[in-house]
């Protein structure tokens, strides 16, 4: 059988299943259907926001000159910086009385704006009074300030010379633990999407073998053609759904983050080939993973069988996806080479080699490894649906279906 009528049918079958699928009044549920939380999230995170503002926030106050209570809103100022401003202290002042004890009790119970706590003493002698946790975020941050006040007024610090810290924009251990968080996100956004639209390959030819369409089909075009066609097509609508998912996705980073991805350390191969890597892989994955559930799916009869199907094959994506995620961070290990050899996680354990790794030629090496076994698993796949299905040549018999010889 030649590879071009193999093509060619193939091409005819795909564009009949991409057609009708993405033309359905239903493919726009799916295109909106991840979208739908990701909205209920902004929603929901903007009216929490305006609650936020709209309420008044706990402060601390300040009982102090006015010296003291410049110097510590220019040391909040500077751990702004650091972090979001919704999650540092925020300050009052309040003038000294003569009865410390009451004025510090009186400022505890105030409700409006309600107090978190009494700071006193400036930052020469600082005491502080509030109903918080010894060590939670608030005292860390009322250390820092005042270690911050000193160090910028050079005032000795009671408990000793302040510490003398040499800042670094970033070091090997950081941008290793960077690269590796990056494999593993881009690892988990390759299960994520694998594990939603590969699934539907399960139930691809429910409908054609009810009402005995497969076998006009099987009587046309070649079997193999069959199953290629069907696998491209869905791959071809489940890429159009996540340039919509991306598009939108992209579109919340510019609106809700400043700096995007230029704020985060880059993976090894840098940004821009690994966000192309990320779709390409996406695809090697969906046609190895696809290609089995297809070549599973093809022996269910009812929709009761590919249901009952479900749940071990989502078991094995788990495993594959943890299988893969052994060698995030150290990309040389054995464990890493061998689930970039295995076929059906090679993709995961190739998307997170991108992340920690520069070269190139092993993702050059990994296509082709992967397109073989996408050729081969969907031949056998064909092979097993025309002897048990269609009872074309000799039948499959499983050990637990031969007869012992008399």
């Amino acid at each position: 059988m030649k590879l071009g009528h193999i093509i060619r049918s193939a091409w005819v079958i795909g564009r009949r299943d991409f057609t009708a699928t993405v033309m359905s009044k239903t493919f726009l549920l799916f295109l909106l259907g991840p979208l739908f939380p990701v909205l209920m999230f902004a929603a929901f995170g903007t009216i929490g926001a305006r609650v936020e503002e709209a309420s008044q926030r706990p402060v601390v106050v300040i009982v102090g000159s006015e010296a003291d209570y410049a110097r510590l809103s220019a040391s909040r100022g500077r751990l702004e910086g650091v972090i979001p401003g919704e999650r540092i202290v925020n300050f009052t002042r309040a003038r000294p009385e003569s009865d410390r004890k009451a004025q510090r009790e009186t400022l505890l119970k105030q409700s409006s704006p309600p107090v978190l706590g009494v700071l006193e003493g400036g930052i020469a002698r600082p005491s502080f009074t509030g109903a918080v946790h010894a060590e939670g975020r608030t005292i860390r941050q009322l250390h820092w300030m005042i270690d911050d006040a000193r160090r910028a007024e050079l005032q000795p610090n009671v408990r000793g010379r302040p510490l003398m810290v040499k800042l670094a924009k970033e070091s090997g251990g950081s941008v290793a633990s960077a690269r590796s968080l990056t494999a593993r996100a881009g690892q988990a956004l390759l299960f994520v999407l694998t594990i939603l639209l590969a699934g539907m390959l399960l139930s691809q030819l429910i409908e054609e073998k009810s009402n005995k369409v497969i076998e006009i089909m099987a009587a046309a075009v070649p079997v193999d053609s069959i199953f290629l066609g069907k696998l491209f097509a869905m791959l071809a609508m489940s890429l159009i759904g996540i340039a919509v998912w991306g598009s939108a996705g992209a579109a919340a980073i510019a609106i809700w983050s400043k700096q995007g991805l230029s704020g985060l350390p880059p993976p090894a191969v840098g940004w821009p080939l690994f966000l192309a890597l990320v779709p390409a892989y996406f695809a090697t994955s969906y046609l190895l993973i696809g290609a089995v559930f297809l070549g599973i799916g093809a022996q269910a009869s009812t929709v009761r069988e590919v249901q009952t199907l479900s749940m071990p094959v989502t078991m094995a994506q788990v495993v594959l996806f943890g299988v893969a995620s052994v060698g995030v961070g150290n990309p040389g290990s054995a464990e890493a080479i061998g689930a970039a050899i295995f076929p059906l996680s090679s993709p995961f354990a190739m998307i997170g080699r991108a992340a920690e790794e520069p070269a190139l030629w092993p993702h050059l090496a990994a296509f082709i490894w992967q397109a073989l076994w996408v050729a081969l698993i969907l031949h056998v796949a064909a092979g097993l649906f025309r002897r048990s299905v269609l009872k074309s040549g000799q039948p499959v018999r499983w050990f637990w279906q031969r007869r012992r010889a008399t």
